[in-house]
């Protein structure tokens, strides 16, 4: 159900992402109108005009412009001040991962909110995944049986811009954060401890940066599973995001289809003719607009929030034990780096 009222939604930042969302959010149901701003009046402007919606100056034209809902696509470092300043004049908000740059950051805007009744939700999409989604049923029903090993895999097909690199957070905090969510959100359960080791094959850029482009992780989770994650951003097969659940009386396997960038090398096999995903926007592309259309239902009073930024901080607690963990070649308890 949404509102009977048609909604008007506020997005700040239409780069790639804010114009894929702006775009869903039109065709809505219970949307009346969206209303973009970018720091960039201009592309603003031109991706209004391409998509047929209304453009404003400036953010400050944006958070005059009556909102029902606000969604942030902007760069990182203004989810902070978009986030307080949304809740602070009531207009609920969606915003993409992270909530800050750092764990401080992300505190301070917890300690912001945690009084308020204005709703917000964080942008992990995997969590309405339909894949996702069936794993996370078949453990909580006991169909598996007890897990003893979760697999997770985020292999992009190219690295992003070496502009993008230094401001990024690091290979764990922009990219693995998004298994690390999801791994608590399917299972249900806390990760204690982390194990991370990484390495640079690829282009210089990520070494300068403090960066790797390839890294391995192994979580112990509360009840003493274990947990795999393999990250990469040199897999020329495809973009290839996959979870395997396994447990004592069978398993549940997220990504596993006919687009899947595999290529068994059994005299039998028979590979798919459809081709590889070519990235997040093609492989998450129902996930994305089921994650928008709750966020509508939390805007207007139906839902509560599916993703808080509390659960943002846990999986950012993770991402930083992994970096310590990697920079330190040991273990680290992620009690350690709480705040």
């Amino acid at each position: 159900m949404t509102s009977p009222t048609p909604v008007t939604l506020g997005l700040a930042g239409t780069g790639r992402i804010g114009t894929s969302h702006a775009e869903t959010l039109k065709h809505l149901a219970g949307v009346g109108s969206v209303i973009v701003a970018d720091a960039d009046a201009e592309r603003a402007r031109a991706a209004a005009g391409k998509l047929g919606v209304q453009a404003v100056p400036d953010l400050d034209a944006l958070f005059a412009s009556d909102l029902d809902g606000l969604i942030i696509a902007t760069a990182t470092d203004s989810h902070p001040e978009l986030i307080t300043r949304a809740v602070d004049q009531g207009i609920p908000v969606f915003c993409e991962k992270p909530v800050a740059a750092d764990i401080q950051g992300t505190l301070a805007v917890i300690e912001h909110i945690e009084n308020s009744t204005v709703p917000v939700q964080i942008g992990f999409q995997r969590r309405f995944d339909a894949g996702y989604r069936a794993a996370r049923a078949a453990i909580a029903s006991g169909d598996l049986g007890w897990l003893h090993t979760v697999r997770a895999t985020t292999l992009d097909p190219a690295p992003p811009p070496a502009e993008y690199i230094p401001r990024s957070g690091g290979l764990f905090r922009d990219c693995g954060v998004h298994d690390f969510d999801i791994i608590r959100w399917v299972t249900g359960r806390e990760v204690e401890e982390v194990y991370a080791t990484g390495t640079n094959r690829g282009e210089q850029f990520f070494a300068d940066a403090g960066d790797v482009d390839t890294a391995a992780v192994i979580l112990r989770l509360d009840d003493g599973t274990l947990a795999t994650v393999s990250l990469a951003r040199y897999n020329g097969a495809g973009y290839d995001v996959r979870l395997e659940a396994l447990g004592s009386r069978g398993n549940a396997i997220v990504g596993l289809d006919d687009r899947a960038p595999l290529t068994s090398v059994e005299p039998d096999y028979v590979p798919s003719p459809l081709p590889a995903y070519p990235g997040f926007m093609e492989r998450f592309r129902r996930a994305y607009t089921d994650e928008l259309a709750a966020f509508l239902s939390v805007a207007t009073g139906e839902i509560d929030s599916p993703c808080t930024a509390a659960d943002a901080l846990e999986a950012f607690y993770i991402a930083e034990a992994c970096e310590l963990s990697r920079r330190e070649r040991r273990p680290v308890a992620v009690a350690e780096v709480r705040h």
